[in-house]
């Protein structure tokens, strides 16, 4: 077999996967709620798959599509992303949530930008925000899946050994697809190139066969598939092409250097050619074969022959590589995980996988049946995750309800941190179901069917309604989508009309809500509705937290029981320069600046 360098082949390509940063993904708002495509688990003999995401290990790919696009990116290249775009399409487990319910309010797509950013092998990479936005905004429904997640997340936080190999197995993967992504310029640049991808290839499936050391998560799952491809037959004639091109021969030499260090003579004093390789040819063997291949008329180069051992040995193996696609998306769901704890912890906050309570009866899907007697939710050291992308100072707080399924209303002065704390209860929610850590030093959480998340919006140019109108729709929206136990989160109810009418709307949304056994929260400016209905309770599990103010009636960011009192909006319109003295000087600044244009000289 022709001898060609892979040391020369890397010196002239540089792949993809070389620069600091992925190139930039397509972000993509969280699709609609629909059934995950049943796709099939595997190509006929094809191997099961390293799946982290799923309680029974399933090949969530499209596995004809996939290998189709490998063939054609191991012949001649790929554009960039395009192997990508396999993980943000791969199926996840079934789930009751609809993200079009709350993902645009709670931020999800910056959240996964933002705050979920990670690095690997000296380079940073940002999560695929189609495949992990979905996987964070549709928690499974099976709870040993989520309980797999929660466990894997367990032993790498235990483990740096762990995290090392989670992070070098995903830059491993990360390599092979840059290989595949880089284009060849010329047929003997090709035939380098897909040396260069067998070895990406080998170096992927080694880093998942040699790591994990001890795993018994479902962790065991990568070095249990990297052991069992590295059993094969295909495997072994990859390794064995590999290792031939790396050694054709070993030669001992003798150099002998003059006085002024340069060499006077070289000599090989031995050769030994790796004659115990399966492509090894004796030097006469090479010579037959081209005379009779010359003699019955079949004229090719070196080349040509390399491509086609090659060429053989990426067939051999291919149905193999399949589930390294689906296992790039995986691992970027633990390191994104890992990434939002080291993130916190650098900013002196932490992270939990809360304790989890989960229905244990049929009684929480009928509204007249006794109600659910789960633990109340209660949040440590809760902070809202997008702050972690700014400057600015984070102030956690705890939150604690003696029912899970409790009415809570919220309220206080704006600018107080009602609408941070009402987004970070909903993304702990979210991230706690979908088996990832809380931002919260410690939590306890019950389940719930759904969220639905609805924050106060600018007005839009081509919205037929006013504001009441809005307000109105929105709480259509809201019981047209509710179910028994879902988890309600609503900002501002009501503000889009006078007191007296907001007022009476408010309290027929609390009755009917209750009957459904929601986790609601719910923020308002109604300070004396909110009075009364703290004293006549008219709904059962009715729960009140106001933002707390210190001595000088500035909010500390934490929430106490009860009303507030005021909304404080002097103080508020005193610290954004809209008092009577100062719009007074405004008005006057004015009439100064009228009075100059019109009077003469």
């Amino acid at each position: 077999m022709p001898r060609t360098s892979l040391a020369a082949a890397r010196r002239r390509h540089r792949t993809p996967d070389e620069r600091s940063v992925l190139p930039q993904r397509r972000l993509e708002v969280v699709s609609a709620a629909s059934p995950e495509p049943v796709l099939p688990d595997a190509l006929p003999g094809q191997r099961a798959a390293p799946d982290l995401l799923s309680h029974r290990p399933a090949l969530r790919v499209d596995a004809r599509a996939v290998k189709e696009s490998l063939t054609f990116a191991f012949a001649g290249g790929a554009p960039g992303g395009a192997i990508d775009r396999h993980v943000e399409s791969a199926s996840l487990p079934a789930s009751t949530w609809d993200p079009t319910r709350f993902a645009q309010h709670v931020f999800l797509q910056e959240l996964i930008v933002g705050c979920l950013h990670f690095t690997s092998d000296g380079r940073t990479y940002i999560p695929s925000p189609a495949l992990l936005g979905r996987a964070l905004s549709r928690p499974p429904s099976d709870r040993d899946t989520v309980e797999l997640r929660r466990d894997i997340f367990r032993e790498l936080t235990g483990s740096e050994a762990l995290r090392r190999d989670l992070a070098g197995a995903y830059a491993a993967l990360r390599r092979w697809v840059g290989q595949l992504e880089t284009i060849s310029i010329s047929r003997r640049e090709g035939s380098r190139r897909r040396l260069d991808i067998l070895v990406a290839t080998k170096e992927a499936i080694d880093a998942l066969a040699d790591g994990f050391a001890g795993a018994r998560s479902g962790l065991a799952r990568l070095p249990a598939f990297g052991a069992a491809v590295r059993e094969t037959e295909a495997y072994r004639r990859l390794a064995d092409l590999l290792a031939y091109d790396e050694e054709l021969a070993t030669l001992d030499v003798r150099i002998r250097v003059g006085s002024d260090g340069h060499v006077r003579d070289l000599r090989a004093l031995a050769i030994r050619e790796n004659d115990e390789n399966r492509f090894y040819k004796s030097p006469l063997g090479r010579v037959v074969t081209k005379l009779l291949m010359l003699w019955r008329g079949y004229r090719f180069s070196e080349d040509e022959l390399l491509i086609r051992y090659v060429n053989s040995v990426f067939e051999g193996i291919e149905d193999e590589l399949v589930a390294l696609v689906q296992l790039l998306g995986d691992l970027e769901f633990y390191l994104a995980g890992l990434a939002l704890r080291e993130r916190a912890r650098a900013a002196g906050l932490a992270v939990c996988l809360p304790e989890l309570a989960w229905p244990s009866g049929p009684e929480l899907a009928r509204p007249s049946g006794p109600r659910d007697e789960a633990p109340g939710r209660e949040l440590k050291g809760l902070f809202n995750p997008l702050l972690l992308a700014s400057s600015a100072s984070i102030v956690p707080c705890d939150i604690a309800t003696e029912h899970h399924d409790a009415t809570v209303i919220v309220t206080g002065p704006n600018s107080g941190g009602k609408t941070r704390l009402l987004e970070a209860l909903s993304l702990a929610q979210m991230l706690g179901q979908a088996g990832f850590f809380v931002p919260a030093a410690a939590a306890r959480l019950s389940t719930c069917h759904g969220l639905f998340v609805s924050l106060i919006e600018q007005a839009q140019a081509d919205q037929s309604e006013g504001r009441l109108g809005m307000e109105l729709l929105r709480i259509r929206s809201l019981f047209e989508a509710m179910q028994v136990g879902d988890m309600v989160v609503l900002d501002e109810l009501c503000s889009g009309t006078n007191p007296s009418e907001g007022e009476e709307i408010f309290q027929l949304v609390i009755s009917l809500l209750s009957e459904l056994r929601p986790q609601a929260f719910i923020t308002t400016h109604f300070l004396e509705l909110a009075a009364r209905l703290e004293r006549e309770r008219p709904v059962d599990r009715l729960m009140f937290l106001q933002v707390e103010l210190d001595a000088q009636q500035w909010p500390t960011y934490q929430f106490v029981g009860g009303v507030a009192r005021t909304s404080l909006a002097q103080r508020t319109a005193a610290r954004l320069g809209v008092t009577r003295e100062e719009l007074v000087a405004l008005v006057e600044r004015s009439k100064r600046a009228h009075r100059r244009r019109v009077e003469p000289g």
